[in-house]
């Protein structure tokens, strides 16, 4: 399985999701970087399970345990290997889901790579759970990553068919970013939340789930880094945000509404501004020709529903070779969206921090 990301530097998750911890190691963070286990572990908190009605009611308190490369809170250059202990499982939910797969699971496509040999139990590798080591990741990133100037944040810009105030693609802030990462419920604008909740809710009562869309926005990223071709920040950043399980599309600045712009309207006129090099609009999400050009790097990903719903589904039985109704039991997040916010930023961060890491 390829559970890696990343070049300079890199990421590689491990576990499963009912196994007996899931984890990460993180490589290339150099020695003397400064690790604030309060901050990382409120970011957790945001991703955390059981929190509300709209997640799931498995609980985990997703306390990292740093086994190596950190010492009295300071990186030391080794590698940063960190567990989480799966302490709320319940297996018996998953039996014979590799007989009668789940719709729009792995279930069936594991089965065939791995000859059935996969522990699928809550999902196995291919599960959520695995983004809450990517926090851990992504959170020590995110902090580094500050302390050189660069700040991340998003929101769910669209959760069903409710949607938040978007970010102004050129002058989006640190203060909004910083209201946003403070709020139980991240959109910008509060109704917008209560209806989303609301929208979230009537799903779950329904035996059905919603998906969403997640904007995410990087700030003080300077002029002149990434490549062209297939090794741009778009390139880097798409192909990790595909890591995050449920993720069905990607796009940066306009995005595909450029499709239906015209260039007039679409180009990012150049300006001064304090002596600095910016543009006027940022239909471009911060990048041109694979490169930063000093402006905000916004990008915008589709989360899918929930595949795991109570209502009855039709399947089949691999070992019978015929059809099959199923009914998922178990515990699911009735959104996955809400909750993929701060991994966005965690994933963001790494990515970042990556591209920033190399010698230009």
């Amino acid at each position: 399985m390829s559970s890696q990301m990343g070049k300079q530097i890199t990421i590689t998750v491990f576990g499963e999701s009912h196994a007996p911890a899931v984890g990460m190691t993180l490589c290339g963070v150099p020695a003397g970087e400064r690790i604030d286990f309060e901050a990382l572990a409120a970011f957790m908190r945001r991703r955390a399970p059981g929190k509300d009605a709209i997640s799931t009611a498995r609980c985990e308190a997703d306390i990292p345990e740093f086994l190596c490369g950190v010492t009295g809170g300071v990186t030391t250059g080794a590698p940063i290997t960190a567990i989480i202990r799966n302490s709320d499982t319940r297996s018996s939910d998953y039996k014979g889901f590799s007989q009668t797969p789940r719709p729009s699971h792995a279930d069936y496509t594991a089965t065939v790579k791995y000859g059935g040999k996969s522990d699928m139990r809550g999902g196995g590798h291919f599960s959520g759970r695995l983004t809450a080591p990517l926090c851990i990741g992504g959170g020590v990133a995110l902090q580094i990553l500050a302390r050189r100037g660069v700040k991340i944040g998003a929101h769910a810009l669209r959760i069903a068919d409710v949607s938040d105030t978007p970010f102004d693609l050129a002058k989006v802030d640190e203060s909004t970013l910083d209201a946003l990462a403070a709020r139980d419920f991240p959109t910008l604008s509060p109704a917008a939340g209560e209806k989303m909740i609301g929208e979230i809710l009537a799903a779950k009562r329904e035996g059905d789930s919603v998906g969403g869309v997640i904007e995410c926005a990087v700030l003080g990223m300077p002029a002149g880094f990434g490549a062209p071709m297939f090794d741009g920040i778009e390139n880097r950043l798409a192909a990790a945000l595909f890591g995050i399980p449920a993720v069905k599309g990607v796009e940066f600045g306009s995005g595909f509404a450029a499709a239906g712009m015209r260039g007039s309207a679409h180009n990012d006129p150049f300006i001064f501004e304090g002596g600095i090099v910016r543009t006027k609009t940022n239909n471009s999400g911060g990048v041109q020709g694979g490169i930063s050009n000093g402006m905000p790097i916004v990008f915008r990903i589709a989360v899918k529903p929930t595949p795991s719903i109570a209502k009855e589904q039709q399947t089949v039985n691999l070992q019978t070779g015929e059809a099959a109704a199923l009914t998922i039991g178990g515990r699911h997040d009735p959104c996955i969206a809400v909750r993929a916010v701060p991994v966005t930023e965690a994933v963001a961060a790494l990515t970042i921090l990556d591209i920033l890491s190399e010698v230009q």
